[in-house]
């Protein structure tokens, strides 16, 4: 019983010695404008609030959203390899690269992949 209420003393000791370093370490000295300002989509937060919203960016955040998501559906495929049927993996994972590279092309025609417009 006492081992354990040791441990745990010196568990609170260490997170509170580490924060309490964070803390210290993360004072910032240099205070400007710019530094002081968020930074949001590449927007000037010190200028007028009614610009029109860059819907380029937009399309581009949703289209890597969408990729992004569809590459932690393929993880798990890679590992059911040993465990499925052969033909039958094969043919899911085909189907499933076939409807992702169909996805990328008709974003490629319409456009949205475009970075200079």
């Amino acid at each position: 019983m006492l081992n354990l209420f040791i441990i745990n003393i010196m568990i609170m000791m260490i997170s509170l010695i580490t924060m309490t370093l964070a803390l210290i370490l993360s004072k910032k000295t240099f205070y400007d404008r710019e530094k002081n300002s968020p930074f949001e989509c590449g927007f000037d937060p010190m200028c007028s609030a009614r610009m029109p919203f860059s819907l380029h960016f937009f399309l581009i955040a949703i289209i890597f959203l969408i990729f992004d998501v569809e590459i932690a559906l393929i993880l798990p495929i890679i590992m059911i390899y040993n465990y499925s049927n052969l033909f039958m993996w094969f043919y899911v994972t085909i189907f499933f690269l076939l409807i992702l590279l169909m996805g990328i092309y008709h974003e490629w025609n319409q456009g949205a992949l475009e970075w200079s417009k």
